[in-house]
C-alpha cells in the first residue's frame, strides 16, 4: 500500500509534503509531484501537511481519480519522455533533483488556470 498524489497537485506543486517526508520519496515532475510506491513507508506525514489536499491513501482515492494510482507508479516504472530508462527507485528525490517531465496522463490534462497557490 502507498500514498498517491491526485489531480489537486497538478499545476500547483505546493511542496510542503516534500519537506515533511522522512524517506525523501516524493519526486518532482514537470507539473505535479509523484510518490514512489517502492520507497514510501506509509507514514502519512505528507497527507497531513498537504495544504491543497492532494494526497490520498491508495484505498481512499475518489472514484474520479483512481487512474492516479497507476499513474504515480508509472512515473517510476515506465520510460518518461526524454529519458533512456525508467527512474525505478533512485533512493531519494533530493539526490536525483527535479525530473521535469510527467507521465502521459498528467501531460494530457488541461493546464489549470484556477490552481490555488498556497
Amino acid at each position: 500500500m502507498t500514498y498517491v498524489i491526485g489531480r489537486e497537485c497538478v499545476d500547483v506543486m505546493d511542496k510542503s509534503c516534500v519537506q515533511e517526508c522522512p524517506v525523501d520519496c516524493i519526486y518532482e515532475g514537470g507539473r505535479v509531484l509523484y510518490i514512489n510506491p517502492e520507497e514510501c513507508v506509509d507514514c502519512g506525514a505528507c497527507k497531513l501537511i498537504c495544504r491543497v489536499d492532494a494526497i490520498y491513501y491508495e484505498t481512499d482515492l475518489p472514484d474520479d481519480q483512481l487512474e492516479h494510482l497507476a499513474d504515480n507508479a508509472a512515473f517510476f516504472t515506465e520510460v518518461l519522455p526524454g529519458r533512456a530508462a525508467p527512474l525505478g527507485s533512485p533512493g531519494g528525490a533530493e539526490r536525483l533533483g527535479r525530473v521535469g517531465v510527467d507521465t502521459p496522463l498528467v501531460s494530457a490534462l488541461t493546464v489549470r488556470t484556477d490552481a490555488p497557490h498556497p
